[in-house]
């Protein structure tokens, strides 16, 4: 049977994770709740992610009638059911990612924020260290001060870690450099040579992952995300980062991958027509640069498989965004069934697809993918 790994997969934290874990002192400038009359405030500091009536559950839908985002499944947080959940739902492995630690890039004090990566990352080391056959860690990095991201790096590889998050975009309010700047070259460096892969979850680095309200919202809210991606890839390629660390490799996670071919091929188009304007000069086509370091988690955007003639099949790597009801669990085996319907690929790429990409991109603890 094809091995099928999950490029995109959630752990629910401990309720007081980041509220009792880091230092007292700290505590009202990292990720915390308060209540505010008939509401109860998410808060990064004094910066408010989100607003919830107390009284209001979660709306319950799909065929299970499970609350919105299945927060109560057993499998959120215990290891024991998490991997029932996936026996159940035909995946072999997935890599790992947070739940609310998603919004820890909206930190805007360093140490509050490398204490909130150290503290997750301290967490998700010990629930998942013994089974890292099933499973990717995959880090929170500090980017607030990139001595200290350049160290939490080194920190988790000495710990066995392969992958760590960056911000998906870099708000133009954020404090932080773009990511065409050199000021992320110890950054970049320091995955090159520790073979850490950088994972972009969609959403993350955002003031406000609901841009839209309204009519229409509840799609374009989720629709618009997936420019992160794009935005990013986009400055990491045409600012010269990727090509100047070569060995560097990026992951956009939660965002499709078809506007992948759609992105090389535009910026081939512009850096060849407007080459008297463009700085830096590259060493290779942005498609070229695409295709060694970029690589897409999707779950049923099958367009970027018909596109792999520009980005590289190794680019695609299939997720199913366990738990969320956005996703494909319980689902994902009839999901994977029906994913190459009418498309002209070979049993390989498929193979690759759904499961040795990530598993070589993440390097897997598994005899399978251990060579590559």
């Amino acid at each position: 049977m094809t091995f099928v790994f999950s490029a995109d997969g959630h752990i629910v934290e401990p309720n007081d994770l980041f509220s009792e874990g880091l230092p007292p002192s700290l505590r009202k400038f990292g990720l915390h709740a308060e209540k505010d009359g008939d509401f109860i405030l998410s808060k990064a500091g004094d910066k408010v992610l989100q607003r919830v009536p107390i009284e209001r559950g979660a709306p319950r839908i799909g065929p299970d009638g499970e609350p919105f985002g299945r927060p109560d499944r057993r499998g959120n947080r215990e290891i024991e059911y998490r991997l029932k959940d996936m026996a159940l739902d035909g995946v072999d492995a997935e890599i790992v990612f947070p739940s609310l630690g998603l919004t820890a890039y909206m930190i805007e004090n360093a140490e509050a924020e490398l204490a909130t990566a150290q503290v997750y990352n301290d967490w998700l080391h010990g629930l998942l260290k013994d089974h890292t056959r099933h499973f990717v860690r995959c880090g929170i990095l500090p980017v607030r001060d990139f001595a200290q991201t350049v160290a939490e790096m080194e920190r988790l590889a000495a710990l066995g870690f392969t992958s760590a998050m960056l911000p998906s975009l870099i708000e133009r309010d954020s404090g932080l450099p773009a990511y065409t700047r050199d000021a992320w070259d110890p950054v970049f460096d320091a995955a090159q040579r520790l073979g850490i892969v950088f994972a972009l979850h969609t959403g993350t680095g955002r003031n406000d992952v609901r841009s839209f309200r309204g009519a229409g919202g509840a799609v374009m809210n989720y629709m618009v995300q997936a420019t992160d991606g794009m935005i990013t890839i986009g400055a990491m390629v045409a600012g010269g980062l990727l090509d100047r660390f070569p060995g560097a490799k990026v992951c956009v996670i939660e965002g499709g991958a078809s506007w992948l071919a759609a992105l090389a091929e535009r910026m081939d188009e512009v850096y060849e027509a407007h080459e008297t304007f463009v700085r830096p000069k590259l060493s290779l086509l942005p498609h070229e640069i695409i295709a060694r370091q970029v690589a897409c988690s999707f779950q049923t955007d099958r367009a970027c498989i018909m596109s792999r003639s520009v980005t590289g099949t190794s680019a695609l790597l299939w997720g199913a965004d366990y738990p969320h009801h956005e996703g494909t669990f319980p689902r994902s085996r009839e999901v994977i069934a029906h994913l190459f319907d009418g498309i002209d690929i070979s049993e390989r790429e498929k193979a690759d697809i759904v499961g040795g990409n990530a598993a070589r991109l993440f390097r897997l603890n598994h005899p399978e993918f251990a060579v590559a």
